[in-house]
Order: C-alpha cells, then structure tokens, then sequence
C-alpha cells in the first residue's frame, strides 16, 4: 500500500490511497486539474479511480465532486444530497483490494467521518477535521502501518491571528480542529509497533508552520518517553504532493 497526499489544507483536500492495482481518492475538494498532476505522479488518470470516499460535506472536500461520477462516491448517510453510496458508521466495506471502515469524527459538519484502509498486509488511517478523539474508535484504528492525522494549528499563532473571535472560538472547540499538542497525544494512543509512518495533515496556513508541528511532536513523545526518530514523521503540504507508504519494486 502506499499513498499520495495530493493537498490538505483549508484551500483543498485530496488523498490518493493504492494497493496494486485499486485506486481510492480520499475527499475531492481541489481542481480537476490538480487531481490529475497527482494521479499522474502515480502513473494513473482518472477512470482508474475505484472509488471516491467522502469525509465531510465542507467545500475544502468537496468542491470537485462535479468532475467525477456519483457511481464511484461512497459518504456515511446525509453527507451528500446524491445518488452515491451510502455507508455505515463502524460497518467494513470492500473496494477492489482494501477493505474500508469509516469510523465517526467530531466536527461541525452533517455527518463528519474518518477512515480505516486495509489491504492484505497494511493498515491506514485517516483522520482529519476532527475538535476531539472518540476512544471507542480504538479498538479498530489500532496500531496503524501508516497514520495520517490532523495537526491544524498552534494555539498561540491562532489566538493571534485577525480572524474574528467567532471562529476562533468554533477552531479551539470540540466540534473544530486538532491542535498540534492534542494531535501529538492523541497519535500515542493510536500508534503501536506496527506504525511506520505519521503525517501531520491539515496544517493552518495562518496559524501554523511545519517546524511548529513538529517540534511539537517531539516534545510531547519526549514527555510520553516515546522515541519520535522510531517513526517517519511529516507535514503534508497545501500545494504540493507527499508521497508515503510501500511502493512496489
């Protein structure tokens, strides 16, 4: 399995997941033609997408839904008003070689989900947008191969920022976005020897930076005397690709 981190940020998400030779797309909300720069990165177009999975109903997830077709678009039930798939909470489904579980997430839209992906020797999972951590989700995103997580902002660059209080508030809520620390911790709870891979993903353009992220990270797996050099650890950019994971020779 490996993946491709086409663009996460407020301005556009989009993830690429493969195993041999089934192509999932996490989320569409960047341009056709962004999408297609990434497929190519992987020697794919766009018919060979197997399946489209939906996260949120936020424009930064979906904006691009238009350039591919419903049949292909999976979202757990009220996320969108179309004649995709409709998906349950904690129930596993099969696209080609993965199996898929959408498992809830707390954030302020109708139906918000993350995602486990396995195939038949890795385990990702996928959390983005996301004010707080459901620990009875446990007990199936456990001791991922590769964990990509939300790590939206620092809290001082955010209080900062001109944005109207209003919307700081809805960020630092429980309904909002991950913080850097409670990002760190909660990745320790997720984690186990299995683990190869953590991306940091989500990253506010005007409330963070990657050396904030990650020097983050790192002090809170040194206060949890968790070795962070154990793991590759990484942001994931607005505007550029991050590839990860185990490509084939």
């Amino acid at each position: 399995m490996h993946y491709n981190i086409i663009s996460s940020g407020s301005k556009g998400n989009a993830t690429l997941v493969i195993s041999h030779k089934t192509v999932i797309l996490i989320d569409m909300g960047i341009t056709l033609t962004r999408l297609n720069e990434g497929l190519e990165e992987e020697g794919f177009k766009i018919s060979d997408i197997d399946a489209l999975l939906i996260t949120h109903d936020h424009a930064d997830h979906i904006s691009g839904l238009r350039f591919l077709s419903p049949s292909i678009i999976y979202a757990l039930e009220g996320t969108l008003p179309t004649n995709s798939h409709v998906i349950e909470e904690n129930i596993p489904f099969n696209i080609g070689d993965f199996t898929i579980i959408p498992f809830k997430v707390n954030h302020d839209a109708t139906n918000p989900c993350g995602y486990v992906v396995m195939d038949d020797t890795d385990k990702l999972v996928y959390m983005t947008d996301t004010g707080t951590f459901y620990a009875h989700n446990l007990s199936f995103i456990k001791n991922p191969t590769y964990l990509i997580i939300e790590s939206n902002h620092d809290i001082k660059m955010l209080l900062e920022t001109d944005r109207p209080t209003d919307l700081k508030n809805r960020i630092l809520s429980d309904h909002g976005h991950l913080c850097n620390e409670d990002s760190a911790f909660i990745s320790l709870e997720i984690i186990g020897d299995k683990t190869k891979e953590i991306t940091l993903a989500h990253l506010s353009l005007e409330a963070n930076t990657d050396e904030l992220a990650l020097s983050t990270y790192r002090k809170v797996f040194k206060y949890k005397n968790v070795d962070i050099y154990r793991y590759l650890v990484r942001c994931a950019k607005q505007f550029s690709s991050l590839r990860g994971g185990k490509y084939e020779d």
